[in-house]
């Protein structure tokens, strides 16, 4: 059972509106869930890592690259998302420097079939290391669909600090949304959590240049 207040977390995202409003930037704020844990060991406990796909995207601008066959490179150009062949691949010769520079550019990277096997012997582990794995695309599903899904997944992972971030929404969003997500967020990081809600010290919800507001 969630012992996140609705009432509480409903106030909290209409003063986060309010307060933005109130000086207004020129562009728009990202929503940002901050956990605080407790009781939790990242030394001896099991570090923990998982994604949750919310209902509504909370970063329309995020940039997705594709690493593609020449079919999913077509569909690529067609839709205006960024795209590499297994040709550009090979020309980052593996040079660490610069598979680390992909790899910041981007927030997420797909990859159809082919590739995705060739990416280790092509990059290196640079990608694994920055957490930014490709995720597979096949010819059958919707490039389109998948990369709007990427946009909406958000992962909690456990690094050495107790504490973390992620994009929940963003400013332009409806505040019902920015509610749902927070929501879907809030259950599935306390379902990955060992004792659960007894591991979390502290929520608190922020727009990007705005003061944190605490909801637990």
């Amino acid at each position: 059972m969630s012992k996140l207040s609705s009432d509480g977390l409903r106030e909290a995202i209409a003063q986060i509106k309010t307060n933005s409003e109130t000086k207004k930037r020129n562009f728009t704020e990202t929503v940002e869930l901050q956990i605080g844990l407790k009781n939790y060991d990242p030394q001896k406990d099991k570090r923990f890592s998982g994604s949750v796909r919310l209902p509504h995207i909370p970063r329309p601008k995020m940039r997705v690259c594709m690493l593609g066959d020449a079919q999913h490179v077509e569909e690529a150009e067609k839709m205006g998302l960024d795209y590499m062949d297994v040709e550009s691949l090979k020309k980052l010769n593996k040079n660490k420097k610069l598979v680390k520079k992909l790899a910041k550019k981007y927030h997420a990277f797909l990859a159809s079939e082919a590739v995705i096997k060739q990416i280790p012997r092509l990059l290196g582990p640079g990608l694994n290391k920055a957490g930014k794995f490709p995720t597979l695309v096949s010819h059958q599903e919707s490039l389109e669909a998948k990369v709007n899904e990427t946009k909406a997944m958000v992962k909690f992972q456990l690094k050495k600090v107790l504490c973390m971030g992620v994009a929940v929404g963003n400013l332009a969003m409806e505040e019902k949304q920015i509610f749902q997500n927070v929501q879907l967020s809030v259950n599935f990081l306390v379902s990955l959590l060992k004792k659960n809600w007894q591991n979390v010290r502290s929520l608190n919800l922020k727009s990007t240049m705005g003061k944190a507001i605490r909801i637990y």
